[in-house]
């Protein structure tokens, strides 16, 4: 454990102002990229849709698998060091792209690239959850995913002009740039040791075991519930960010792309506040609300044939999404032993990718059905499905301690 874990309750360090830009520049280059790659390779090699497809698919492939070693090899050889090898092979593998002249090369580069991005990412939302101090975690990891947020709604942008206006190459460099960058911002986060580290992660441990909360190698038990949750919370982005423009053409709604930016807005206003609120009330005062939130925002895309309806559901499912990814990741970090933060961080990144992936796949199916309003409609069922093991998990936590004192009741009254 760090001196960061020593009971504090400030926020805004030197280290969490470096983490945060350091993950800042990270996803502006995923998402610089992203978008932009299907055209490139498209034009470069001429390939089919489904060839493109599965070349942008094995990024998330390859960043789940790494994912489910990462949290094992930060255990055995330490954060930092795996950090900048990390992003030593996700800085290689961004300058990589201008070299490639084969479809071949270019699999092999994507997954190169997945494995820097999975352990590097994974690296900086576990020392985020050691820096933020435990009564501030839902605010601090609000503030943290901000800069998810907000590179999510200028990178595309970003990359898509750099490349229209300037060509590949160019889009890369800026790129590169910014993976270069973040090498003297994470050489200036310090992490001291604190004394008496292994007994309090022995007693940590011994806790987690004593609630039922074990683990393997590959998971963290007691983050499995709150990552499931946002498997189907991601399910739902799934289907937006796939099929939000055939929407549109459906509808005849041109420039639905106002939708993600009036979404990362209200995203940016609410992540914040409703970190505080988790702090204070706990998850039940944000995961239904939110839950709702998000709901709504679907239902009223799929009635949207204007631009005022599309800004409405943008809005709603923008605060749905603002309460829940946030207090979900920071209760997946309560709910894990501290020396298993980097096992619990990676599951519940990858319950975001492996949600995304099924949302593209199961809702695209669905939508041959029933179009892609009605698509979103059975979206909207997620959340209803997230509302109802929410639910059952408050029931059962609750009836969990009583069961437990009627029990130790039985047992002094047979000692009696």
């Amino acid at each position: 454990m760090n001196s960061t874990d020593m009971p504090s309750s400030k926020l805004w360090t030197m280290n969490f102002i470096f983490l945060t830009l350091c993950n800042l520049c990270v996803y502006l280059n995923l998402q610089m990229i992203t978008p932009s790659l299907p055209a490139y390779v498209s034009a470069a090699f001429g390939s089919s849709g489904t060839t493109i497809s599965f070349v942008i698919s094995l990024f998330a492939v390859s960043a789940i698998a790494t994912r489910l070693f990462a949290g094992t090899l930060f255990e055995l050889f330490g954060q930092r060091r795996l950090m900048f090898i990390g992003l030593i092979v996700f800085a290689v593998s961004t300058a990589g792209y201008a070299l490639m002249q084969s479809m071949g090369a270019l699999l092999v580069l994507r997954i190169v690239y997945g494995i820097g991005f999975a352990v590097a990412g994974t690296a900086f939302g576990t020392l985020a959850s050691e820096i933020i101090p435990k009564n501030r975690m839902g605010e601090g990891m609000g503030y943290f995913g901000l800069s998810t947020s907000l590179s999510m709604s200028v990178a595309p942008v970003i990359g898509l002009w750099l490349l229209n206006g300037y060509g590949f190459g160019t889009l890369i460099a800026v790129s590169s740039a910014l993976a270069v960058v973040v090498f003297p911002l994470a050489a200036l986060i310090r992490f001291a040791a604190r004394k008496g580290a292994a007994s309090a992660s022995a007693s940590a441990a011994q806790n987690v075991r004593a609630s039922g909360r074990g683990h393997s190698g590959f998971w963290e038990q007691g983050a499995m519930f709150p990552c499931g949750l946002n498997l189907l919370l991601s399910v739902t982005y799934g289907g937006l960010i796939t099929f939000i423009a055939l929407f549109g053409q459906e509808v005849k709604l041109g420039n639905v792309g106002w939708f993600f930016l009036f979404n990362a807005l209200m995203v940016l206003i609410v992540r914040p506040f409703s970190g505080k609120l988790f702090d204070r009330k706990g998850h039940a005062a944000v995961l239904p609300a939110g839950a709702l939130f998000t709901a709504l925002g679907l239902v009223l895309l799929s009635f949207a044939s204007g631009m005022p309806m599309l800004i409405a559901s943008a809005l709603c499912y923008g605060i749905g999404y603002g309460m829940l990814q946030p207090s979900l990741q920071a209760w997946t970090i309560q709910r894990s032993a501290p020396e298993r933060r980097a096992v619990a961080t990676g599951m519940f990144y990858n319950s975001i990718d492996l949600g995304i992936a099924v949302g593209s796949v199961c809702l695209g199916f669905a939508a041959s059905g029933t179009g892609y309003a009605g698509m979103y409609r059975l979206s909207a069922l997620s959340m209803l499905l997230f509302l109802i093991f929410y639910v059952m998990h408050v029931i059962g936590s609750k009836r969990k301690p009583a069961l437990s004192r009627t029990q130790a009741q039985t047992r002094t009254q047979t000692a009696d």
